[in-house]
């Protein structure tokens, strides 16, 4: 037999054994899927026949000591005192609104004693952002203005346990609720053209089908698909263009180029707030400003409780040990009017830091003095003492992302105090309200739609202070874009001295041209304020930028503030704040109560049908032109419902009208 015949044969044989080998395997596996699939079969069986229907385990605690809740079951009860808390102490960096929430909670619901309580504060005043002072060099100022509205659940939450300071037996929050029930708030004017004239935007977002498509859009866009990005990214001019981003933007401070998740969350946050959105009618604001209305009730009742306020006191950095997977606060460096000092912590001692500023390095000008070369600024040294912290771990957040574009971050403010009788009738043409009658005035921002500067003004209820003099009005103006020449003063804000600053807004007042100039020299004093890091918090971020309110593996340690991290809430609001602060007593003390989570309005089909209407100005969404052949699906629908429960629920918010069901 010849070698190739036997090289055949064997080839031959080799294939055959291959088949069998094939064969035998493809058996075992068709077995072995069968095998898994009964294996599957009895895990499912077994399963269903352990399912209960139980509500154990709903609110159980997370990995950060916090669990949520909703209603006013636990809103209204008290937490037993917890465990070991009178061996504890608590060191809280800064005295903003988050600060001292934290230190509230602390007292009310972590029953710590006040004497065990230290707040440790750059500057010589509490209450941050939350400022509102008569500056005996420069007059009245206010950075900014604080707009609520009901469902700041963790912020009414600690009011009603915070005393009045006006009204005897009663609560901040009962003397906040019967104001806004007696005056509620709505503007009668949102925008002006044309120096002074209604613009005439009536209460209409006049957005095109496809810029509601757009916002729509975006609102079911996911987290994750929003990250670093820009609004920019998302919208374009027909939405740009509308009167829906003109109130968008002036009211929350919104620039192209910020971030496109924090638009998405406002959206969702505020959803049931839509139709109020034009005339502000969803707002509620203070009797004074926040400073005296807020802040001051807050420190008094702390103070009341034996609670330690340390004041010039710089926080540089806190120190870590990490212990495995412990992250534990060991110590704090500052330094107390200029004198370096050490705290040496142990695991009782709780820490609380608020990370970042909005009106960190703040420029104060003053009626002749523009807030730039030599002026003023006041540093607390927010950011540095986030970036030491974030340097010993990921964890700890990037605070980079958001304070290293002031270019994009700032916008300026301006107090003007006047009592001129001119130009308070102008104001009365305007806001077709009296301003003197300690009432609503403006009811919020109104917009100037043709101004360079793209300034708005308000003119909160009379007096914002309580030394205020019955006859003067403070004026509270701010300016999105600071860059650029403005239509009366032919420069940029930013360059600007609070008399050229009211000039211009007397300018969009539509004072006469001839008498601008004397009015605001002579009959104005205006108080200018730069803000670098306004908007720092709206720079496109992802996740992990802004750390956990409590980083994981910390026992001792927690951010508070705007810069904290905190599920489904919106950052440059009260809430945030006192949001963060009771996430961080709570989970850090092991307090046995649930936070309120935020309101679910986004999960609410009636707040949803309602909010779409009002977005498209009264349209359904059943009369948007669909592409091809889902038009043709309308009618069958719309039959389908009818005589239903559904089609009453679409009918009670304007989805479904008449001729859609007529035949």
């Amino acid at each position: 037999m010849s070698k190739k015949s036997i090289g055949s044969k064997t080839l031959k044989a080799g294939a055959a054994l291959l088949a069998v080998g094939a064969g035998v395997a493809a058996l075992n596996a068709k077995n072995k899927n069968g095998t898994e699939k009964k294996k599957i079969k009895e895990i499912q069986k077994t399963e269903h026949e352990e399912y209960r229907n139980t509500e154990r385990g709903k609110y159980d605690k997370n990995s950060k000591g916090i669990y949520y809740s909703n209603g006013n079951y636990e809103a209204f009860a008290r937490p037993e005192k917890p465990d070991g808390v009178d061996d504890k102490s608590a060191y809280i960096v800064g005295s903003g609104l988050a600060s001292l929430a934290a230190a509230c909670f602390l007292v009310r619901d972590g029953q710590m004693k006040g004497s065990h309580i230290h707040i440790l504060e750059a500057m010589d005043i509490a209450g941050g952002a939350c400022d509102g002072i008569n500056d005996p060099t420069r007059g009245y100022v206010m950075r900014g203005g604080r707009e609520m509205e009901n469902h700041f659940e963790c912020l009414w939450d600690l009011f009603r346990s915070i005393p009045s300071l006006e009204k005897p037996g009663a609560s901040v929050l009962d003397e906040y609720y019967w104001l806004n029930k007696h005056d509620p708030n709505y503007s009668l004017c949102r925008a002006t053209i044309n120096r002074g004239q209604d613009a005439h935007t009536d209460g209409k977002f006049n957005l095109s089908q496809k810029g509601c498509m757009e916002i729509m859009k975006l609102f079911f866009t996911k987290d994750e698909d929003l990250y670093d990005k820009k609004i920019e990214d998302f919208f374009d001019e027909e939405v740009f263009d509308s009167d829906f981003w003109l109130y968008w933007r002036t009211m929350f401070a919104f620039e192209n180029w910020h971030s496109a998740l924090e638009m998405k969350l406002y959206i969702q946050r505020f959803i049931h707030h839509i139709g109020g959105l034009p005339d502000f009618s969803a707002l509620k604001f203070t009797k004074y400003n926040q400073y005296e209305s807020l802040i001051l009730p807050m420190q008094k009742y702390l103070e009341a409780a034996g609670v330690k306020f340390q004041f010039n006191t710089r926080v540089e950095n806190v120190v870590f040990e990490f212990n495995g997977s412990k992250k534990i606060a060991k110590k704090i460096e500052c330094s107390v009017k200029g004198e370096k000092e050490t705290i040496e912590l142990t695991e009782n001692d709780l820490v609380f830091v608020t990370n970042g500023s909005c009106t960190e390095s703040t420029i104060y000008g003053d009626h002749t003095h523009a807030p730039v070369g030599d002026a003023e600024v006041r540093t607390s040294g927010c950011w540095s003492l986030w970036k030491n912290i974030a340097k010993q771990s990921p964890e700890f957040g990037h605070p980079e992302k958001f304070c290293g574009d002031i270019a994009k971050s700032n916008w300026e403010s301006a107090t003007v105090t006047t009592s001129n009788e001119q130009i308070i009738d102008q104001i009365k043409k305007i806001c077709k309200r009296d301003p003197r009658t300690g009432n609503v005035v403006t009811g919020g921002i109104v917009s100037c739609k043709d101004s360079r500067w793209l300034l708005s003004w308000t003119i909160n209820r009379q007096g914002q202070f309580k030394e205020q003099k019955k006859d003067e009005v403070c004026v509270w103006v701010y300016s999105l874009f600071t860059d650029v020449p403005g239509d009366y003063i032919k420069k940029p804000m930013k360059e600007c001295t609070g008399e050229e600053i009211t000039a211009e807004w007397l300018y969009h007042l539509g004072i006469p041209v001839n008498e601008i100039d004397e009015l605001a020299k002579n009959h104005c004093n205006t108080t200018p304020t730069m803000l670098p890091y306004i908007t720092a918090f709206f720079m496109p971020r992802r996740k992990g930028d802004r750390p956990d309110v409590i980083p994981d593996g910390c026992v001792n340690f927690a951010f508070l503030g705007q810069f904290a991290e905190t599920p489904r809430d919106t950052i440059f609001t009260t809430e945030y704040s006192v949001r963060t602060a009771m996430e961080a007593v709570y989970g850090l003390m092991g307090v046995d109560c649930g936070v309120p989570e935020v309101w679910g309005s986004v999960y609410d089909v009636r707040e949803l049908l309602d909010a779409s209407v009002k977005l498209m100005d009264g349209r359904s969404p059943l009369e948007i032109e669909l592409p091809g052949p889902l038009n043709l699906v309308k009618k069958p629908l719309l039959k389908a419902i009818k005589g239903t429960l559904v089609e009453k629920v679409l009918r009670d918010h304007d989805v479904i009208k008449d001729y859609m069901l007529e035949k």
